[in-house]
């Protein structure tokens, strides 16, 4: 096709490569909208995939944490304007099907995890063009005083760790526990003070992160290197244990030492991808007689999500430009790939910029 545009994009080429390579600018359809991408990042997600432990088609491109300003509309797309800044989260329900009029917009179309397609079962965002579907459920504008970089995490690392939060059903007073303080564990703990938690516990094995964790509310740090995380938990609630437990890393050990520092009736909110098998220890799950809670939430997509997570913004409740560690250019993103997946350089987040 002779003349037709092409862009940059990090295409996953096999497992342990996501490279640059050159991509034709996508096609807009009616529905959808064409999105110049300004900033972007990586997720533990995509590490998943590049590593393959997740799979995804070859020559996708990855990402979907979109920040951008709109290059071109669907014909049937209304109430936006070419040029205006927006975002869209990292899952695009479309707003109309089953599971979306059921409220269950992230499983949209009725299949498991329906609702992620970007960088998922559709090409995604760390390129310099993003083609967003079903644009009209899925486009949020971003108010002029908030910046690219204070709205980056809104797409899905703000939207997953307060949703792990929402799902758990933290009440005023409750006690938490949150194990892993990357940025997911970071904004749960963020959403967990939001939510009206009164006494926090955040878990993890790096003092960078358990200080930034401190910053953002937590009100005990437990350094697992250091000490055993559930007997330090048991001791400070007097054996009782805490109200909510947060599992946001993927690991039969975090999941494990969640329900292990659970009161009997408390809710396991998880919100770790996990690869391989997970298995339910019989004491601390009590048999399956414990009326423990054990909840999934994939991260809540759409523009009224978006809307409200960037309220939160907007009203100062949450600062969360501190995950910001890291500033790529996109043709560099390799090497932005190299310091995520290694976790080197005390890294929380990278933001990615065409």
């Amino acid at each position: 096709m002779s003349g037709q545009r092409t862009m940059k994009a990090a295409v996953f080429v096999e497992p342990g490569r996501i490279v640059l390579e050159e991509k034709p600018v996508p096609q807009v359809g009616p529905l959808d909208a064409l999105l110049k991408v300004t900033t972007t990042t990586i997720c533990g997600t995509d590490v998943h995939i590049l590593k393959g432990e997740y799979p995804v088609a070859r020559n996708l491109t990855v990402g979907h944490e979109p920040v951008g300003v709109i290059a071109e509309l669907g014909a049937a797309v209304r109430g936006y304007e070419v040029g205006q800044r927006v975002i869209a989260g990292a899952i695009t329900p479309c707003g109309q099907c089953h599971s979306c009029l059921d409220g269950i917009r992230s499983q949209c179309g009725g299949k498991p995890m329906g609702g992620w397609r970007l960088g998922n079962t559709i090409d995604g965002c760390q390129a310099e063009y993003v083609l967003i579907p079903d644009a009209a459920a899925n486009l949020a504008p971003i108010p002029d005083h908030l910046s690219d970089e204070q709205v980056l995490m809104c797409p899905d690392i703000m939207s997953t760790g307060f949703g792990g939060a929402e799902s758990g059903r933290i009440r005023i007073g409750d006690s938490v526990a949150i194990f892993a303080q990357g940025p997911i564990g970071l904004c749960a703990t963020v959403g967990a003070r939001l939510s009206g938690a009164t006494r926090i516990f955040a878990v993890d094995g790096l003092p960078e992160r358990l200080a930034t964790a401190r910053q953002l509310g937590a009100d005990v740090v437990i350094n697992y290197q250091d000490e055993d995380p559930v007997e330090a938990i048991l001791e400070a609630t007097d054996g009782r244990g805490v109200d909510v437990a947060v599992e946001a890393l993927g690991t039969q050990q975090t999941f494990e030492s969640c329900l292990r520092v659970l009161r009997p009736g408390g809710t396991l909110s998880s919100l770790g991808v996990y690869s391989g098998k997970l298995t339910l220890p019989l004491d601390a799950f009590a048999a399956g007689l414990g009326d423990h809670t054990v909840v999934t939430t994939l991260c809540p997509g759409g523009k009224e999500r978006m809307r409200r997570l960037m309220n939160v913004l907007a009203s100062a409740r949450a600062d969360l430009q501190p995950l910001v560690t890291h500033r790529f250019p996109l043709d560099r993103i390799e090497e932005a790939y190299d310091l995520f997946a290694n976790q080197r350089d005390g890294v929380l987040k990278v933001a990615v910029t065409p």
